[in-house]
């Protein structure tokens, strides 16, 4: 069975979502096992961070990355 999927246009906001989920549930699980180790109310306090970092970091990646990109353009060949 194959999945359907979406149209072109929806690449950028799914990428973002995805890229978003990956970068914070590693970056905020870092930064809170620096911050408070690994107590037994670990996940409490990464599900937080995750919770606050979400909703800030996916408007970022979809707003930046176009412009990284062009930045990155000047500097390196495109394949």
């Amino acid at each position: 069975m194959t999945m359907k999927k979406l149209p072109k246009n929806r690449f950028h906001l799914i990428f973002s979502l995805l890229m978003g989920a990956v970068m914070v549930t590693l970056m905020t699980g870092l930064i809170t096992s620096v911050n408070i180790g690994f107590p037994p109310d670990f996940l409490h306090h990464w599900g937080k961070a995750i919770l606050v970092a979400y909703p800030i970091a996916v408007p970022i990646i979809y707003f930046l990355a176009p412009i990284m990109r062009h930045v990155t353009a000047r500097w390196v060949e495109m394949p």
